[in-house]
């Protein structure tokens, strides 16, 4: 069976809520996708919050799933732990905590974005996602967005990875690539898409 494609799952990253302000002490807000189809627009949309106050520190994710079968309405609120690790030039970044099991093991990978692959929002590797949307024989046409996306598997890779962020007090080697990824990625998205209104 075909694994599902990162490409098209709704997602949260830190660098998007680092862009929007949320790491700021306590903010909340809504986050809303909007899809097209073959039964025209459509949206989705959850409700977070973003505690940077206290020890722990965490995203809330609140939303309202409906069964497309039943029609049946499920309530989900549930918080993601959230972590920091020094940068190079001062300040720190911010990393979620993926809190939920697989075969019965729990995760706890420090990564920058989580993904909807089912009920809940959690890691990439939780729900095994691939980019199989990159056919090498599409890249000239869609040169942009697939170097965005050979972008982003690189960064998830390495986040997973990395073990360490910082010997004898000075980043590791990895850290220290993981930070020009992130560079480079931020680059990309705001020459070939602009800058994100919050609305994905």
């Amino acid at each position: 069976m075909s694994k599902q494609e990162a490409d098209d799952t709704r997602k949260i990253s830190t660098s998007f809520l680092k862009e929007h302000g949320y790491f700021c002490g306590w903010r909340s807000g809504v986050i809303t996708w909007t899809c097209g189809g073959v039964w025209g627009e459509s949206k989705n949309s959850v409700s977070i919050t973003v505690s940077t106050m206290d020890d722990y520190k965490y995203l809330k994710i609140s939303y309202t799933q409906t069964d497309g079968w039943t029609d049946e309405k499920k309530d989900f609120d549930y918080k993601i732990p959230l972590t920091t690790t020094p940068c190079n030039f001062g300040g720190e970044r911010y990393w979620f905590i993926c809190p939920w099991y697989k075969n019965g093991k729990y995760c706890g990978n420090r990564v920058g974005t989580l993904y909807k692959g089912g009920d809940y929002f959690a890691c990439r590797h939780c729900y095994e996602l691939t980019y199989s949307s990159r056919n090498k024989n599409r890249r000239g046409a869609y040169f942009p967005l697939f170097s965005v996306l050979d972008l982003s598997d690189q960064i998830e890779k390495l986040e997973h990875e990395i073990k360490r962020y910082s010997y004898n007090g000075k980043p590791t080697r990895k850290y220290r690539k993981l930070l020009k990824l992130y560079e480079v990625q931020e680059s990309y998205y705001k020459y070939y898409f602009g800058k994100s209104d919050g609305i994905w």
